[in-house]
């Protein structure tokens, strides 16, 4: 059975690493967006995201530096 992970923040230091590992698993399917394809702080935007993606698992590894 596969699952399906979202990772936030896939491109940072943290996601990065997250998601590297978690695509060496057979049985996984990452997905990841930019924050150009979707803003976490739009609540409409990410309601419809999870509404229309339908991730088993959600990794929150996005934050806001500098």
């Amino acid at each position: 059975m596969s699952e399906r992970i979202y990772v936030a923040g896939h491109q940072g230091m943290v996601g990065s690493a997250v998601t590297r590992h978690l695509r060496l698993e057979p049985e996984t399917e990452v997905i990841t967006r930019t924050r150009a394809e979707l803003d976490l702080c739009d609540g409409s935007a990410v309601n419809e995201f999870f509404a229309r993606e339908i991730p088993d698992v959600v990794v929150m590894a996005a934050a806001r530096v500098g």
